[in-house]
């Protein structure tokens, strides 16, 4: 997949693509919010495997396509089917680079740090 590795033109590509030949719901359902096998969405596997180019690129197209609840709720505060979120995947497993991306992005969409401490 192309969020798990340092490849922001296949990314591109891909997004691009996608924009030419999918609706917006199937965009939002099968791209950006569609989890694999083990339930997790494009957006950890980005923050766990990806670098900060990827994440942002990943979430570049969640704002043109997804609504502000949609981001917040699936993405900045969603989990996967073992409840794992993107922050607690900061707290162990990713880099430096990549948890300060995703604060910047989450101070961006006004997600406060009493919300993510509290909704764990």
């Amino acid at each position: 997949m192309a969020a798990e590795k340092d490849t922001p033109e296949i990314l591109q590509k891909v997004w691009e693509w996608a924009k030419e030949k999918l609706t917006t719901e199937e965009i939002n359902n099968k791209l950006l919010l569609a989890t694999d096998g083990e339930g997790t969405r494009v957006w950890l596997l980005a923050a766990e495997k990806g670098t900060p180019d990827i994440l942002q690129k990943v979430w570049e197209c969640a704002e043109e396509k997804l609504t502000t609840e949609e981001i917040n709720s699936k993405l900045l505060l969603g989990t996967d089917c073992e409840g794992m979120a993107v922050w607690q995947l900061a707290a162990g497993w990713i880099t430096p680079e990549i948890l300060q991306k995703l604060w910047d992005l989450a101070e961006e969409a006004q997600i406060t740090r009493r919300c993510i401490i509290n909704c764990y």
